[in-house]
């Protein structure tokens, strides 16, 4: 959620912060502030609202060494006190801190700090890092060894970076259960921290990725000036960390020609699809190998399968189930990761636990995957589209979507490359346990390789769905149907238009309109469902007849051949053909056209939702 960025350099590094938390800004925030040791005078600058507020303040403001960062509240409201970074002063000493993450314990440490006469400036969690430093600091050599003192009274999530007026040319940070990476500057003088690497590409592509525990300090030394880089483990031992040169690059992360990056990533679809499946496009068969080294024996023995998910890589999760059970005839339970831990469920044997999340750093779902494998559930998969998170590295078989940067909140291009991954890992689940013949491997091939394709033509429709949108400007409130296996894209197409358009809008399965629902039901109340050539069609038109014949207005994306045609107070877009077992990833794309149109016609914030964030650091 939050964003950090921080720098040590041999010039002025207030530019790089401010861009730095600009390319953070989809991150999602409300507050952000940066503060400056120059020699030993530290200077704080602090604002509400965009970043753009925060580049007015910083007007003449300059120093070789920083940090800064963008603000998502959670404890506290959004004010300029509550904005990070978080001073602590006295005794000749100031401390600045910036923090991602919550502190659980933080009202037993304020209590602590109180009653030693430190006084609260915010509401914030943070703040009791900072007091809690510089209590520290006062009585230890160094920032280092501060920060080292405290580190094991912080329970929670946090990543951390903090300067102090006693140690000029020092940048000290640490982790643990939230994401922070070096990068590695360009010449010895200079070395950069961030929370993500896209705050980093303006400086550098070479990056290190911190484990949970580290402890780093960046210090300037006095002959030369070069920054020299030290990284402590959980143990307080040296830790070797590798160099990782980033495959993304500033190109990737800017907007081009489009108006918004939403727009961009839906357009992007079916390249990205064609990239997640690029290792199948030309071959005659499937191997588990797709997903890692150990993946044909997990896969021999699995008997159930366990997804833990949120948000939109929940609703790929509920696809995936109807697969797993339809193809590979193994039982799929799907669970919402912030709620899985907090129960008591069976963990059974041979239980392939499959955990999908965008960024790898959603902290309900590390959690759920860290509970399931205390339960003795070791085969686990992660499903993810960034190949150095914290998801990747916790699971024991991976699988990499390879969508590039998804920087709308409002999430496209990942859905449809998670449902992609969760296909290719349906057909290889299915052949290890001897449920594919080669004929059907053949046909789900021939069928993938279309699919960018497919996806291309249902882009194309465009125009028509941003027709529809205008239809919806001054509505309230609207639902989504869907059966069986498309029931899952009605609730995904629900939750973009409530993202972005602010609409309230509900999902179904279309069959249960009349235990409920239909009550809602009126001319103002616009019915927004997903109809492809399947065996539940008719099933389907009988659903819709229950809406029609309560004035209600239908809006149905409909496959050729569906014999749907536009009515009074039936509007229809047709798709081309029914593309099978595949027929999810293609009707979603209209879902997500109507609601980026709906919200330009309603004149928000495409990008960056009110109250929402990208990567959802914290529980």
């Amino acid at each position: 959620m939050c964003g950090i960025v921080g720098a040590l350099a041999a010039q002025n590094i207030t530019p790089f912060l401010i861009e730095g938390l600009r390319q953070l800004e989809y991150r999602g925030y409300d507050s952000a502030g940066l503060a400056l040791l120059d020699g030993a005078t530290l200077s704080r600058v602090r604002a509400v609202g965009r970043v753009a507020e925060l580049t007015a303040a910083c007007a003449g403001h300059a120093a070789d060494l920083g940090i800064a960062h963008t603000r998502w509240a959670t404890h506290g409201a959004v004010t300029q006190d509550n904005a990070h970074p978080h001073l602590s002063s006295g005794g000749g000493l100031e401390v600045c801190v910036v923090h991602n993450g919550i502190i659980e314990n933080h009202h037993v440490l304020r209590q602590d700090l109180q009653a030693a006469g430190y006084t609260f400036a915010s509401q914030t969690d943070t703040e009791v890092i900072a007091h809690l430093l510089h209590q520290s600091r006062l009585v230890s050599n160094d920032l280092t060894s501060a920060l080292r003192a405290i580190a094991g009274r912080l329970q929670g999530a946090y990543a951390l970076a903090a300067i102090s007026t006693l140690d000029p040319g020092t940048l000290v940070a640490t982790r643990l259960g939230a994401p922070l990476l070096i990068g590695q500057g360009q010449t010895p003088q200079e070395a950069y921290l961030a929370s993500d690497a896209s705050a980093l590409l303006q400086v550098t592509q070479s990056l290190i990725y911190l484990e949970d525990g580290d402890l780093v300090t960046l210090q300037r030394q006095a002959l030369g000036g070069l920054v020299a880089r030290s990284i402590e483990d959980r143990t307080g031992a040296t830790a070797a960390r590798p160099v990782v040169q980033s495959d993304l690059s500033l190109e990737d992360v800017s907007l081009g020609p489009y108006a918004h990056y939403m727009q961009k990533e839906m357009a992007e679809q079916p390249g990205a699809v064609a990239a997640t499946l690029e290792m199948v496009t030309g071959a005659t068969s499937l191997s588990p190998a797709l997903f890692g080294a150990d993946a044909e024996d997990a896969f021999a023995q699995t008997k159930q399968v366990l997804i833990l998910a949120c948000g939109t890589s929940l609703h790929a999760g509920l696809v995936a189930r109807h697969w797993l059970e339809s193809v590979a005839k193994i039982p799929c339970s799907v669970e919402i990761a912030s709620e899985y831990r907090y129960r008591e469920s069976v963990a059974l044997p041979q239980t392939l636990v499959i955990a999908i999340s965008q960024s790898g750093e959603t902290a309900d779902t590390l959690a759920a995957l860290a509970h399931a494998q205390s339960r003795g559930l070791h085969d686990t998969l992660a499903i993810c589209n960034v190949a150095e998170s914290s998801l990747i590295r916790a699971a024991r078989l991976r699988f990499l979507t390879r969508a590039g940067p998804e920087i709308g909140v409002a999430s496209t291009k990942a859905f449809t490359t998670q449902l992609a991954g969760l296909f290719l890992l349906t057909l290889c689940l299915a052949k290890a346990q001897g449920r594919l013949s080669p004929e059907d491997e053949a046909q789900h091939l021939t069928a993938l390789r279309h699919l960018p394709a497919a996806l291309s033509a249902v882009l194309a429709a465009e125009p028509q769905f941003k027709a529809w949108a205008l239809e919806f400007t001054n509505k309230s409130h609207a639902l989504f149907l869907g059966r069986g296996i498309h029931a899952p894209i009605a609730m995904e197409g629900a939750l973009k238009l409530k993202e972005i358009s602010y609409i309230h809008a509900e999902a179904y399965a279309a069959g249960e309109l009349k235990h409920g629902p239909l009550a809602l039901v009126d001319a103002d109340m616009p019915v927004v469902a997903v109809a492809p050539n399947d065996q539940l069609l008719e099933k389907l038109k009988s659903n819709l007849e229950e809406v029609r014949a309560r004035g209600g207005q239908l809006y149905v994306v409909a496959d050729h051949n569906a014999g749907m045609q536009s009515s009074e107070g039936v509007s229809v877009i047709t798709l081309g053909d029914h593309a099978g077992l595949l027929s999810p990833i293609l009707h979603v794309v209209p879902l997500q056209l109507l609601a980026y149109h709906v919200a330009l016609a309603r004149g928000h914030d495409v990008d960056k939702p009110r109250n929402l964030a990208k990567s959802v650091t914290v529980e």
